[in-house]
């Protein structure tokens, strides 16, 4: 390490490196600069100190390389001790909180952070701000920081909730531009926190915490971040059954409703996106379906068919989708909703949003599935829905081919006289020939395929089709398949071509 005979000699020359590295960095580092500035951190002067991080941050500043090195060299630990030792000393503290504010940015500084106690330092500095530009710099820390779950909870355990709230409750009433900055970051901050599985369960506390309670308080505010930041808040809580199930029967439900109301008409999109995902989530438990249903959630939810952003319609279309799984009546009432059907069939061809067009589909066989209704069938049918349900068959994702399989399954079973030229059209047969053929079709794929291959054969057209493309040399191999349902299922279809050629 160099060494330097005197206090002002060493403070001369850090000085001096401070101003250096801005303009010569590789050079300094090159040098081996670092080594003996990391070692100054531990020195009890506090000016030394304060010159040695400010000649650090000016080397790492925005260099992830550099940072990791710092990182490697153990610095966090150190920082965040000298944090909470030199705590009365605000140019000592601002330099940590620079520092830290550099560091947090990377994954690796996360697992050393949640080592120390800088949630304890951070959280009782925080109590101590009275100045905007203080408060916003320890934020500027916590929110990279609250990424990580462990930090998470021992931010809630540090007690940030509470100074969280406190500010919400100071600013929510003020125009101010400060006070109006503080409350977004703080509502932003506090859904943050409620993303980790074990802090978030720590406030539900069964659904009786004061801090949910507060939550609950925000979504029928007249400020539209804390309208967005409750219901966000509620999304975050509904990501377990239980919590779900206590929230729809404790009235949740109309509350988002109510705010959803709000926002029909020219509304504010990340509301309405926020609200229908946490009904989205609410509407997962079976237990909490029908209560939905009845509370007229579908029906709210049908008001935003006209959004023309594709968020609102990505969580609209999963919330659907959620409502009526299992629930034939729902499904069969929204199957036969024209417009409904015909707003899917466009959003099916949304090739710009793979979301909104694989949620689309989804939908789509989900009616139909659900429902095993002709009056549902007719009606996609007729707006041109089933070429989207063969494509749909194609998807590299197997949940998807599936679902589109066995929706086509009932439509061959139920309306194949209706669908009938709809599915030649769409080349059904030849898909189901590559499906079947395909030694990477997963076994449910197979199964379902040769199903719906069975049901066609009632269609004369579709018949010939079939018997034109040498179906039987394909399914007697998959009569020695390896999955003892897709054997079976080859004898029999193989049983049945024969008969019918």
């Amino acid at each position: 390490m160099v060494r330097f005979s005197t206090r002002t000699f060493l403070l001369e020359h850090l000085q001096f490196f401070t101003s250096l590295v801005k303009f010569m960095r590789n050079p300094c580092v090159d040098a081996g600069l670092i080594p003996p500035l990391v070692q100054l951190l531990n020195c009890k002067d506090q000016e030394v100190l304060l010159q040695t991080g400010r000649a650090l941050g000016n080397i790492c500043y925005d260099s992830h390389t550099l940072q990791s090195q710092l990182i490697n060299m153990g610095v966090i630990p150190t920082l965040v001790k000298l944090l909470g030792i030199h705590c009365q000393n605000a140019a000592l503290t601002e330099m940590c909180l620079v520092a830290f504010g550099n560091l947090a940015e990377l994954e690796s500084s996360k697992e050393q952070f949640a080592y120390t106690n800088i949630a304890e330092e951070l959280v009782k500095l925080f109590k101590k701000q009275i100045e905007h530009d203080k408060k916003e710099m320890i934020f500027e820390v916590l929110a990279p920081l609250a990424e990580n779950d462990v930090i998470k909870l021992q931010l809630v355990e540090a007690g940030l909730v509470e100074c969280l709230l406190e500010i919400v409750q100071k600013t929510v009433d003020s125009d101010k531009e400060d006070d109006i900055a503080e409350l977004k970051t703080a509502s932003d901050l506090m859904v943050l926190l409620l993303l980790g599985d074990e802090s978030m369960q720590k406030l539900f506390e069964g659904g009786k915490g004061s801090v949910f309670q507060r939550v609950l308080s925000w979504i029928p505010s007249n400020s539209h971040q804390l309208q967005l930041a409750g219901a966000l808040a509620i999304a975050n809580f509904a990501r377990n059954d239980g919590n779900c199930i206590h929230m729809v029967d404790n009235g949740i439900v109309q509350k988002l409703m109510d705010l959803l109301d709000r926002h029909v008409e020219d509304g504010n999109v990340t509301v309405q996106h926020a609200a229908l995902s946490a009904l989205r989530n609410l509407a997962i438990p079976v237990v909490n379906k029908a209560k939905m249903l009845s509370a007229g959630v579908a029906e709210a939810v049908l008001k935003f068919l006209r959004s023309e952003m594709p968020p609102v319609q990505f969580k609209l279309l999963g919330t659907l989708r959620m409502l009526i799984d299992a629930q034939a009546e729902a499904a069969e009432q929204l199957g036969k909703n024209v417009k409904l059907v015909e707003r899917l069939v466009e959003w099916c061809e949304a090739k710009d949003h793979a979301g909104v067009m694989g949620e689309s589909n989804r939908l789509l066989s989900a009616l139909i599935r659900h429902s095993k209704s002709k009056d549902v069938i007719r009606t996609i049918v007729q707006s041109g829905g089933i070429k989207h349900l063969v494509t749909m068959a194609t998807s590299e994702h197997v949940i998807m081919q599936n679902e589109a399989l066995v929706a086509l399954a009932l439509i061959a079973a139920l309306e194949l006289v209706t669908a009938e030229k709809d599915l030649e059209n769409a080349q059904l047969v030849q898909i189901l020939h590559r499906l079947l053929s395909d030694d990477r079709s997963a076994p449910e794929i197979k199964y379902n395929s040769m199903v719906l291959i069975c049901a066609l054969i009632g269609s004369e057209s579709l018949q010939k089709e079939v018997q034109s493309m040498a179906f039987l040399e394909v399914i007697s191999k998959l009569r020695s398949h390896e999955n003892k349902t897709v054997a079976q299922q080859a004898s029999l279809t193989e049983q049945r071509l024969a008969v019918e050629s």
